[in-house]
């Protein structure tokens, strides 16, 4: 089980990592090709497959460029099985925080994020 834990968190810090530096390769990555990124903080609802996320990343100005603070934490990771997973993670871009729910999928013995579901919460001004 440690074995599995160890191996999820290694997947959400790529994730961390393509996030903050737009890093498109390492985002494909750690999803898997037919996962699916949603939000119902937007409206209306946000949905996109793999192919419709991506080049929005690949768009956005990283916030590594801008020199943003890393604001990126684990809350929780919980193991289904031996091939289904679940994470709450938080993290922040620009001025806004999002918490996200990521279930994992172990395919061909690799571990990948196959939904993303997320909230959106602007930062209040002078807020860390």
């Amino acid at each position: 089980m440690s074995n599995a834990i160890g191996a999820l968190e290694a997947v959400i810090s790529d994730y961390f990592d393509a996030l903050y530096h737009c890093d498109t390769q390492l985002l494909q990555s750690v999803f898997h090709e037919k996962a699916i990124y949603a939000t119902a903080d937007e409206t209306p609802l946000l949905y996109r497959t793999m192919e419709d996320y991506v080049p929005v990343v690949a768009a956005r100005q990283s916030p590594a460029s801008r020199g943003e603070t890393r604001k990126d934490a684990i809350d929780e990771i919980q193991l289904a099985g031996a091939n289904t997973a679940f994470a709450r993670v938080r993290c922040s871009i620009g001025d806004k925080d999002f918490t996200d729910f990521l279930t994992f999928v172990r395919d061909q013995g690799r571990w990948q994020i196959m939904s993303k579901i997320f909230e959106i919460k602007p930062r209040e001004q002078g807020g860390s």
